[in-house]
């Protein structure tokens, strides 16, 4: 391929826009329930979630996108954390539904009308969105700082590393150490998912409109995380339950840090290249919470005295601890890593980071894909 061929390729893709970015990840995605719902093997199954896991990691990135077009950069902080509400909300209320469809139509009757659903949310993205208001310009992008994109995904990777370990452990540590049922555990376990309800927009709102900070929040909350995790630790076992779901919460309150993480990673870029920068700093956390969950399961597997309940190992105390200290360990670090990152104000501040490169653009230009 000619390097003209790969340029003209690449402003394609920038000039295609993230309404049919979230469209096609939505139609992708409904087309892999749609499979699985009709998967006559396990490889066609596997096939199907495939391809829901593949529309998904595109969608959270261009909605973002739009946001940034849409309002000012000053409440980019409040949108991303609107935006992740959003989705946690939808996760907390669609598992009951999806239950009830599962129970009255069969597993592959749900996954079939969750399809369904699916494809048409994403024609209607495709006929409703606008990427940017009709009068909207683009700046042309220019070079970004790769290094300034990895500062913030090693921060996510860390703090989302501990918050995917917890979410993936806390119902088995509830269950085997202060023998809740597993119903039980799993709403005591929701309770920090509940708080982020509160304090992701509350965390956007004072980030955008109050501090006008991005990273001296991100660093106070972070830092806040590790004390948290510090308390859990030093009490573990020995803590009566509602003192672990004052912590539980306290966790959601100080995790809503994390929606800080994409307005940073935008704003120390060119405004061109908003979509490029939150979706390699969004990288950060999904990476750390895969790469993780092997380690802290062999801390615990480790610890294993042998015990058994219903088909499920039961780990005593001690295996928590030393898996729940690498959590610890992980947010210490993503605190840490916080102070290496560049205070924005809510501004983009890629002109002040980089001058020459930024200098070196050449000016607005409307985008391709608006209608």
């Amino acid at each position: 391929m000619s390097d003209g061929t790969a340029l003209a390729g690449r402003r394609w893709l920038i000039s295609v826009g993230p309404r049919w970015v979230i469209a096609g990840g939505g139609l992708v995605m409904g087309l892999g329930s749609l499979a699985m719902g009709l998967a006559g093997s396990p490889v066609a199954l596997f096939a199907g979630r495939l391809l829901v896991g593949l529309g998904a990691t595109v969608t959270f990135t261009g909605a973002l996108k739009i946001a940034g077009n849409w309002f000012p950069p000053s409440q980019f902080g409040m949108m991303s954390a609107l935006t992740a509400t959003v989705g946690v909300l939808g996760a907390l209320i669609g598992s009951a539904p999806l239950a009830a469809l599962a129970a009255g139509l069969s597993w592959r009757g749900a996954l079939i009308i969750v399809g369904a659903v699916t494809v048409a949310g994403a024609l209607l993205c495709a006929a409703l969105v606008r990427d940017r208001p009709a009068s909207g310009l683009e700046a042309r992008p220019q070079g970004g700082s790769l290094r300034d994109m990895m500062d913030g995904m090693v921060c996510f990777f860390f703090l989302y590393a501990a918050m995917g370990n917890f979410f993936l452990w806390s119902v088995p540590f509830l269950r085997d150490v202060y023998g809740l049922t597993t119903t039980k555990a799993a709403l005591y376990a929701s309770l920090p998912s509940m708080a982020l309800l509160a304090s992701a927009p509350v965390t956007g709102y004072l980030s955008d409109r109050v501090l006008r900070r991005r990273k001296l929040p991100y660093t106070v909350l972070a830092s806040g995380q590790f004390l948290v995790w510090l308390a859990f630790l030093l009490t573990l076992g020995t803590l009566p339950l509602p003192g672990v779901c004052l912590l539980f919460i306290l966790l959601g309150v100080m995790g809503g840090a994390f929606v800080l993480t994409w307005p940073l990673g935008a704003e120390v870029n060119p405004p061109g290249l908003a979509g490029i920068a939150v979706a390699v700093t969004n990288l950060g956390g999904f990476v750390g919470a895969a790469l993780t969950q092997g380690p802290i399961g062999a801390v615990l597997d480790a610890g294993w005295t042998g015990a058994m309940a219903e088909g499920a190992r039961v780990y005593p105390v001690a295996s928590y601890r030393g898996g729940f200290a690498l959590c610890a360990l992980f947010v210490l670090i993503g605190a840490a890593t916080t102070c290496l990152l560049h205070e924005t104000r809510g501004t983009n501040v890629h002109h002040r980071l980089r001058p020459a490169r930024a200098s070196a653009g050449s000016g607005p230009r409307r985008t391709r894909g608006e209608s």
